[in-house]
């Protein structure tokens, strides 16, 4: 009898299709894939495109605390037995992105060792950073902090070339990430022009002198709020 070959398990094309407990969405630029205050029972996970995570406080004041990108799951905390979302999504450009049942997930979770990989390997991840962005709000100036965003947000550090940053990151969103004033963003945006850091050609494009100005510490980086 001829010996049948085992299928093996590929999470991310588990997760590119449509099945038991998962929905692909289709989303258009500025519409919400949840709101906060919504009731939480679906994880989520991004195909294509961009999302960003903002959360209103009771006063009112509304601040950008994450931008996800394609590989990024959210909306995860349902997992830890959240039962509302405690921040709003909302889909910076054209996304595709797929809708996960909390008892999917659990699931394949325990069925699937390298879906379970996955997983874990991205909240590790999302944790080492939001221990980063700590430390960084703590100790460093709002003029070193853009710059560190702006390398993150270019993809430097990663596998592949860095990226331009897309032209829906404005400069609200950077200074609400960043903790600081518009004003202070356009500043130091125009200064790191000025020095050859980072170039405008529709996006933003970030260059290698400015990793080196965060990683040495250059004096025009020192300068405090």
């Amino acid at each position: 009898m001829a010996k049948q070959n085992k299928v093996i398990f590929d999470p991310k094309a588990f997760l590119a299709k449509v099945g038991a407990g998962k929905t692909i969405l289709q989303l258009r630029k500025n519409q919400h894939v949840f709101e906060q205050g919504d009731v939480a029972n679906t994880v989520f996970y991004i195909q294509k495109g961009k999302v960003k995570l903002t959360v209103v406080s009771e006063q009112g004041k509304e601040a950008v605390v994450a931008i996800l990108e394609p590989g990024h799951f959210f909306g995860e905390g349902c997992m830890n037995g959240h039962p509302l979302r405690i921040a709003t999504t909302t889909a910076m450009e054209d996304c595709v992105i797929t809708s996960i049942t909390k008892e999917a997930m659990i699931t394949t979770i325990h069925d699937e060792p390298k879906f379970s990989e996955l997983f874990m390997t991205y909240l590790l991840t999302r944790n080492s950073r939001i221990e980063e962005d700590l430390i960084d709000q703590l100790f460093n100036s709002s003029e070193r902090r853009l710059a560190r965003l702006l390398l993150l947000l270019a993809n430097f550090g990663k596998e592949g070339s860095p990226q331009a940053i897309s032209p829906n990151i404005s400069q609200e969103t950077l200074a609400e990430m960043i903790g600081t004033t518009r004003s202070r963003v356009s500043h130091f945006m125009n200064k790191f022009r000025k020095l050859g850091l980072i170039s405008y050609n529709g996006r933003i494009e970030v260059h290698n002198s400015l990793l080196s100005a965060v990683l040495h510490e250059k004096p025009q980086l020192r300068e405090s709020d």
